[in-house]
C-alpha cells in the first residue's frame, strides 16, 4: 500500500488559511472517492475538503481549531493499487535534487513542528468569543502584551470585521503615542459601559443557541451602523414594461438559454448600469481616503435554507450583458443554496443589491455591507392603481409598481449623490423596452 497527501487546497487569491471545524471521519475509516474528510472555516465560508483518492485514513495531522495554511498536509490516506503512482514518481523525482534543496522542503515532520511552534507563540492570548484572529495578528498581541480583552477592543477592516495585520499595527502605533502624550485629567474619555438588558426565561421557553454565521453577521450588521452614518433614500419605479417583456420572453429564453430569467438579474443589470454612470457610488473608505473602483463587483444578498445571510459577489458585472448577468446570478445562487459557495465567492464586493420583496416586503432599510458604501433594496411588485400619461390625456390604470429604497453612506455620499443614483436605476427600469430581443 501507497500513502496519499491530502493537502487544504486553494480556496481564493486572498484566502491563505482555513481553520479545522470538524473531522469527519476517524483513523482507519473507509473512504470512498469524493468522500468529505473534514470541514473548514475561513472568516468567509464554511466548506468540506472532500479526498482525492480510495482508501483508509491513516493520519490526521490537525486537531479541530488548529489553524492551517493553503497547501499544508492534513491528512494521510492509505491507498491501494496505482492510484499514489503519480505521488510516488514525483517523490522519486525529489530524490535527485541536491540535498540543501530536499532540507528545505518542508515534510509532515516539518509541517507538525511549525504547528506547535505557532500554537506555543499564540498560547499567550487565546480568544474567547467567535471572532476570527490570524495567527499573525496573534503574534503580534502577544508580542506586543496585548490582552484579549483588549485586542476584542480592536476595530477591524476586514470583511466580518477582522482585525488585519494593518489594523493591530495602526492600534500599536496609537496606542504608544496615547502613552507618551500626557492627558489633563479632564481631558480623560470616560469608558460608557451599555448596562446589558436583565431577560426572563420563564417555564417553557427555549434557549437556541446562536449559529457561527449567525453571531458574525450580528457582529458585522453593529459594526456597518456604528461605522457608517446611514441615510435612505426611496423611489417608487412603474415595471410594468418589464413584467410584460419578461412574461413574453422567459420561454424562449429557457428554451436558448438553458436558464430561467428572473426580475433579479435584470434589477441587477440597470443596478450596475447606474454604477457606471454614477462612479462615486462605486467607492470604499479607508480611514481618510476614498478607493474609487475601476470595476463593479456586485454583491447579491442570499438568503440561506438555515434563515441566516450570506452575500455572494458577481465579479466584473459591469462587462455582462443580460444574458450574463442572469446565468452568473443563478449560479451563485445555487451555489449559495446547496452549501457550495467558495470563500473566493463572496470577496470584493464594491456595491450590493438585497430582494426584500422575494418575502413579501414593500421595502426595506438595509445595512451597508461594509466596506462598500451604498446597498439598493428592491421591495416586492404589485398591481396598484395609477396615473397614466397618454397622448389623449391622463388615466387611471393598473400598473406593476415597486419601491427600491437606497441607504447609503453620509459620510461621503450626500444626499444628491445617493437620490439621483436611485433615480437613475429607476430611469434604467422604467425605460424598458417591452418589445426588445434579449
Amino acid at each position: 500500500m501507497s500513502k496519499f497527501e491530502l493537502k487544504l487546497p486553494k480556496m481564493g487569491e486572498s484566502v491563505a488559511e482555513a481553520t479545522i471545524t470538524s473531522w469527519l471521519k476517524e483513523v482507519g475509516d473507509p473512504i470512498e472517492l469524493d468522500d468529505p474528510i473534514v470541514e473548514i472555516a475561513t472568516d468567509k465560508v464554511d466548506s468540506e475538503v472532500p479526498s482525492e483518492v480510495e482508501g483508509v485514513l491513516a493520519e490526521r495531522l490537525f486537531d479541530v481549531d488548529d489553524v492551517v495554511k493553503v497547501g499544508e498536509v492534513i491528512a494521510i490516506i492509505e491507498v491501494k493499487g496505482d492510484q499514489g503512482q503519480e505521488q510516488q514518481s514525483q517523490k522519486e523525482e525529489v530524490k535527485e535534487v541536491p540535498k540543501e534543496i530536499m532540507d528545505e522542503i518542508p515534510t509532515v515532520e516539518k509541517v507538525k513542528k511549525e504547528q506547535s511552534r505557532a500554537k506555543e507563540a499564540v498560547s499567550a492570548i487565546s480568544s474567547r468569543s467567535d471572532r476570527f484572529y490570524s495567527p499573525l495578528v496573534r503574534n503580534i498581541a502577544s508580542t506586543e502584551g496585548i490582552s484579549m480583552e483588549e485586542l476584542e477592543s480592536v476595530v477591524g477592516s476586514g470583511r466580518d470585521q477582522r482585525v488585519t495585520k494593518n489594523d493591530i499595527l495602526a492600534y500599536i502605533e496609537n496606542r504608544n503615542k496615547q502613552e507618551e502624550t500626557p492627558v489633563k485629567p479632564k481631558e480623560e474619555a470616560k469608558n460608557v459601559s451599555i448596562p446589558k438588558p436583565a431577560i426572563s426565561v420563564g417555564k417553557g421557553d427555549e434557549v437556541i443557541e446562536m449559529s457561527r454565521m449567525g453571531k458574525l453577521i450580528a457582529k458585522h450588521m453593529i459594526a456597518s451602523k456604528q461605522i457608517s452614518a446611514h441615510v435612505q433614500s426611496f423611489v417608487e419605479v412603474d415595471v410594468t414594461n418589464i413584467v410584460r417583456w419578461r412574461n413574453r420572453v422567459k420561454d424562449e429564453f429557457l428554451k436558448r438559454e438553458g436558464e430561467k430569467i428572473t426580475f433579479t438579474p435584470i434589477f441587477m443589470y440597470a443596478v450596475t448600469k447606474a454604477l457606471k454612470d454614477y462612479p462615486m457610488m462605486n467607492i470604499s473608505v479607508d480611514g481618510d481616503k476614498v478607493i474609487k473602483h475601476n470595476y463593479v463587483n456586485l454583491g447579491m444578498a442570499t438568503a440561506l435554507n438555515d434563515g441566516n445571510l450570506i452575500v455572494p459577489v458577481i465579479k466584473g458585472a459591469d462587462q455582462l450583458n443580460l444574458i450574463g448577468m442572469t446565468k452568473a446570478v443563478n449560479e451563485l445562487a445555487e451555489k449559495a443554496r446547496s452549501g457550495k459557495l467558495q470563500p473566493d465567492d463572496i470577496q470584493g464586493g464594491t456595491y450590493t443589491v438585497t430582494n426584500v420583496g422575494s418575502f413579501g416586503s414593500i421595502a426595506g432599510t438595509p445595512i451597508i455591507n461594509q466596506p462598500e458604501v451604498g446597498i439598493l433594496a428592491l421591495g416586492t411588485i404589485r398591481k396598484v392603481p395609477a396615473v397614466i400619461e397618454t397622448p389623449e390625456g391622463e388615466l387611471i390604470g393598473i400598473r406593476h409598481k415597486m419601491i427600491i429604497t437606497h441607504s447609503y453612506d453620509h459620510r461621503v455620499v450626500n444626499g444628491a449623490l445617493g437620490s439621483l443614483f436611485a433615480k437613475k436605476v429607476c430611469d434604467y427600469l422604467e425605460a424598458w423596452d417591452v418589445n426588445a430581443d434579449f
